[in-house]
């Protein structure tokens, strides 16, 4: 399970950047908003790289942006191969896209916490996070479900709801065999 969650992570995360990219390119256009150069300035400051403000770092922001968002991928991957699938899961993917960019913004101090930001900076990221998690959680199911049902979905076609008296599928079953 663990290989393909990972090819298939890598493929669903780099699907959800270009989607969430092309998305921002047209709300650039509509509201005038400059690209940022965070991811730029975060990637830097996290491998030692030179850092030079004047510049706009294009190819760095380049790499940041979707290197991030390929290899959180996996971690939506490995949910859809778990029987975590569809919007309730890409809404808790949303969460972890978020949470990744924040620990690596604030920890190398390049970013503030969300609560400092202009509300409308604040909606403009949530907005795009949440339609990279959705279309990435989009393809890691489709993914996944050409694997079948994950043990998750296997132990909830056993009663469905949380039930005290319903034990973990057996083994052989968790595995999906």
């Amino acid at each position: 399970m663990m290989k393909r969650a990972l090819w298939q992570g890598l493929l669903a995360g780099t699907t959800g950047v270009l989607v969430m990219t092309l998305g921002e390119k047209a709300e650039q256009r509509l509201t005038g908003r400059p690209d940022s150069h965070v991811p730029a300035r975060t990637l830097e400051r996290l491998t030692g790289m030179r850092e030079n403000p004047g510049r706009q770092p294009v190819p760095v922001n380049l790499a940041m942006h979707v290197g991030q968002g390929a290899l959180l991928g996996v971690v939506r991957s490995v949910m859809a191969h778990a029987g975590l699938r569809g919007p309730w899961s890409s809404g808790k993917f949303a969460v972890v896209r978020l949470t990744s960019d924040q620990i690596l913004e604030n920890a190398t101090g390049v970013g503030a916490p969300p609560e400092t930001w202009p509300r409308r900076e604040l909606v403009v990221d949530l907005l795009h996070k949440t339609v990279y998690a959705f279309a990435t959680g989009a393809v890691a199911d489709a993914l996944a479900a050409r694997s079948g049902p994950g043990p998750g979905q296997r132990h909830a076609s056993v009663r469905t709801g949380r039930h005290a008296d319903v034990g973990p599928a057996p083994r052989d079953q968790a595995r999906g065999r």
